[in-house]
């Protein structure tokens, strides 16, 4: 499969360029970002998107100002892509879902591509519907472009779909206005970016008499390195011509 990357010029679109040139059953073609220049595995990364046009599987990392104008070409293209820029939610999805309805290719909108944090949203959603309030507390590094994290975005919403209504003694009153976090889906998020973080996220579980906390740490991004070869081989066989999550690839 001949698979390019968009965005090679961030740090996880470069770890993901040279995983891939390193997998033997994947062959690294191009490379786009349209911001940076230089060169991994002895590609140059073009400014040129149509350097993109040829691919069978296009990794998207590019920021979230500009990956719907990619992801629109990419189609147009007729390629499977897998998604890795961060921010999608409900409303973004839509408008992707739009885009991709009817193909041609295949897209996979990841939160997380670690393994490890994919199982933290599967047990949050397993426990939201035994308390009655849940809050995601997010902490990333200080150069990541957006907040909250798709990662704690996606939570929010899974624990939304099993728990819609959260059940506080009262609503407090916020003195600094952004004190209780984001609302989203109903559910609290805080986003904290601090340098010397990579990525980090808590849920917490309040009911009478206790309190539950699913925490999970990446102390590296080679964690993410097996989601996305996993993703990457796995996409063209998806069944939906649009996807979200590892969660099916790996039978959860």
């Amino acid at each position: 499969m001949k698979v390019g990357v968009s965005g090679a010029g961030g740090r996880m679109g470069s770890l993901s360029a040279a995983t891939i040139d390193a997998a033997d059953d994947l062959h690294l073609i191009a490379l786009y970002d349209q911001h940076t220049t230089g060169s991994i595995a002895g590609l140059t990364i073009s400014q040129d998107r149509e350097s993109l046009d040829g691919c069978d599987i296009i990794v998207e990392f590019s920021r979230p100002d500009i990956v719907m104008e990619n992801l629109a070409i990419w189609r147009s293209y007729g390629a499977n892509v897998v998604v890795g820029t961060s921010g999608f939610d409900s409303q973004r999805l839509d408008e992707l879902d739009e885009l991709w309805s009817r193909g041609p290719g295949n897209c996979l909108v990841v939160p997380n591509f670690s393994i490890g944090a994919v199982l933290m949203m599967k047990m949050a959603e397993i426990a939201a519907p035994h308390f009655p309030v849940a809050e995601v507390v997010e902490m990333h590094h200080d150069e990541k472009a957006d907040a909250p994290s798709g990662t704690a975005i996606a939570t929010a919403q899974k624990i939304a779909a099993r728990s819609p209504h959260q059940e506080r003694a009262i609503d407090s009153e916020e003195l600094h206005h952004g004190a209780l976090g984001a609302l989203i889906d109903n559910v609290r998020v805080h986003a904290i970016r601090l340098p010397g973080a990579v990525a980090h996220q808590t849920v917490l579980f309040g009911g009478d008499g206790e309190r539950l906390s699913i925490t999970h740490d990446t102390s590296d991004r080679s964690a993410f390195m097996p989601g996305v070869l996993l993703s990457v081989r796995s996409i063209p066989a998806q069944k939906k011509t649009l996807a979200v999550g590892l969660d099916t690839l790996l039978g959860i």
